[in-house]
């Protein structure tokens, strides 16, 4: 808007801002935002296939993208499904699986070996 349509107008005949405004600005956030939130799928899925990152790395993307978690059976079915989309081979799905476990195990022993013994009191 031009200085010239003050002047020919007045500063009461601005015209206010439509309905139709506030629409397009909201559509237009709304398809910022999921060209955003695609970019971020885009970009973790690459993550979840690339050999800079390790097994371990690539298996928890898929269980962040997917909300699970790997199965602990070595003979689950959806390993297979879960090596395909990393780009893993299915022993390196089955190394992770026995290194969580190890893990596991170690936490668990921790906790015992540092748990104070129970008292009993009369």
């Amino acid at each position: 808007m031009s200085f010239d349509f003050f002047v020919a107008h007045g500063r009461d005949q601005l015209p206010a801002p439509g309905a139709g405004d506030f629409v397009a600005d909201h559509r237009a956030r709304l398809a910022h935002e999921q060209k955003q939130e695609l970019e971020r799928k885009r970009q973790e899925l690459l993550e979840q296939i690339s050999e800079r990152n390790t097994p371990a790395q690539r298996i928890l993307i898929w269980e962040r993208r997917h909300g699970l978690t790997l199965p602990r059976d070595s003979n689950h079915p959806a390993l297979g499904i879960v090596a395909a989309a990393t780009g893993l081979a299915l022993e390196q799905m089955h190394e992770e699986q026995r290194r969580r476990l190890a893990n596991t195990n170690t936490k668990t022993e921790t906790a015992m070996n540092g748990a104070a013994p129970a008292r009993i009191s009369v």
